[in-house]
């Protein structure tokens, strides 16, 4: 990576995040474009904050923001962790980008539960807005700041992504991976269920291309064409392994009871966990296609085989 100069931006591209899993993967991306992360410590790599808050005249080209606090199922985290990680933290970056005169584009890593935590149908852009959690509500109010302070001249974007998976991924995605890899029976087959997915590489593109060409700011959604139901995910998961996929349809009603059981015991399934196993989500990226003129570079089958290939590695 190049470093910044003084007073100019030199098509440099400063992101928030680069350590987590988006950023880790977007790095492969950027190939030969310069690039510097923004973290909390100084290094030869890296701009601490406390170094680029105080320095007024680095600039840089493109700001990508993906630093946050994910929703935490643990629930170890105060509210005000939310608040500062994924809005204070976001309007200080975006106050200085609107003052950096070299600065041409913003994209903003928001989250689909920053519109709805349940959805009914298919989530568009449109979809009138109700978070529940203090994550999707942190995110939300990220956004209203964005969306009250377009600046003329430069392109902002916010971007929502619906559930990422790829290399270095750990959540549900993995739960059901050891189900399949160990050849134990998946228990929730009786719930039928719908949800949108987002491969890696297909949100990494989608930044590129929002750097690289003339997209009109606002919201846009990012998910893989195609919805899914976890029984299909554990039958592609099994086929990545050469195993027989096993489906075990024990009745609903004993599985909510004992999410129920879970919720007070701390177990491994609970109430929450059920739901984002087996509750339908389905995002619609019509919006998106529509802007960017093409499809995405990955089917979402591909995107699951390249998962699942990191997964069995």
């Amino acid at each position: 990576m190049s470093s910044t100069s003084s007073g100019t931006a030199n098509n440099q591209i400063i992101i928030t995040g680069a350590s987590g899993f988006v950023g880790q993967n977007l790095q492969k991306h950027l190939n030969d474009r310069p690039w510097k992360a923004l973290s909390r410590n100084h290094s030869a790599r890296d701009l601490s904050y406390a170094d680029f808050w105080q320095q007024n005249d680095l600039s840089f080209c493109h700001y990508i923001h993906l630093a946050g606090k994910a929703h935490d199922l643990k629930k170890t985290s105060g509210e005000q962790d939310y608040w500062e990680a994924n809005y204070e933290l976001t309007r200080k970056l975006y106050d200085r980008f609107l003052q950096d005169t070299e600065a041409k584009s913003f994209i903003f890593i928001s989250s689909v539960k920053a519109c709805a935590d349940r959805v009914a149908g298919w989530l568009t852009e449109e979809t009138p807005c109700a978070p529940e959690t203090v994550y999707g509500k942190s995110k939300r109010k990220a956004e209203e700041y964005l969306l009250d302070n377009l600046p003329e001249g430069k392109r902002v974007y916010i971007l929502r992504p619906c559930m990422i998976h790829g290399p270095g991924n750990k959540g549900n995605l993995n739960l059901l991976y050891a189900f399949a890899k160990k050849g134990l029976p998946y228990p929730l087959a009786a719930f039928k269920n719908e949800r949108s997915f987002l491969s890696v590489d297909n949100l990494c593109w989608v930044m590129l291309q929002l750097m690289e060409k003339d997209i009109p700011s606002g919201i846009y959604q990012v998910a893989d064409s195609g919805v899914f139901s976890t029984n299909e995910l554990i039958k592609m998961m099994a086929a990545s392994l050469d195993k027989p996929a096993r489906l075990l349809k024990i009745p609903s009603g004993l599985i909510r009871t004992a999410a129920s059981a879970g919720d007070l015991l701390h177990l491994p399934l609970n109430s929450e966990r059920l739901q984002k196993l087996t509750e339908s989500y389905r995002v619609s990226n019509d919006k998106l296609l529509k802007a960017l003129g093409s499809d995405l570079p990955l089917s979402a089958e591909e995107g699951f085989e390249k998962t699942f290939r990191a997964f069995k590695g």
